[in-house]
């Protein structure tokens, strides 16, 4: 099945077959909640998305599972070592000119270590109903969506 979508004046496509020649490019992000917040990054200006917001993470190396991937990107984008949870998201997008992208979400439980801004033009501890007023790349749009309804990790 194939969906196509008009989001922020781009098309997107949100697919859930695998019947591209190309593997897609694996993706973690960090679903980390403290207080009754959300914290959530802000892309540099230099670089692809430009300023699009998300949740931090990023690509696999080779050999690394899921999980060791994201560790591994929360120690080098936050400084924190963190305890790396239950996947609760799996999204797999085409962005025009790129390769398809499978996002998977990952709830982060705890981690040591207090986040610094080693990556991103900014982060914030955000509230679930304000999350939907960011420009989220559009990858990650369902699962805000879904985050803020309360449809993934209920408070």
């Amino acid at each position: 099945m194939k969906e196509t979508c008009l989001i922020l004046g781009l098309e997107v496509s949100c697919v859930d077959d695998m019947s591209s020649p190309r593997p897609p490019l694996l993706v973690v992000a960090a679903v980390i909640k403290r207080n009754g917040r959300f914290l959530i990054a802000q892309r540099r200006s230099t670089g692809s998305f430009p300023l699009k917001w998300e949740f931090p993470g990023g690509k696999l190396e080779a050999g690394e599972s899921p999980k060791q991937a994201l560790r591994r990107e929360l120690q080098e984008e936050l400084g924190v070592d963190a305890e790396i949870g239950a996947e609760i998201g799996r999204y797999e997008c085409a962005y025009p000119n790129f390769r398809k992208v499978t996002i998977l979400f990952f709830d982060v439980p705890s981690f040591e270590g207090e986040p610094a801004n080693l990556a991103f033009q900014q982060f914030v501890w955000e509230e679930r109903q304000h999350l939907k007023g960011y420009d989220f790349l559009d990858g990650d749009l369902d699962f805000v969506r879904r985050l803020v309804s309360g449809q993934v990790l209920p408070d």
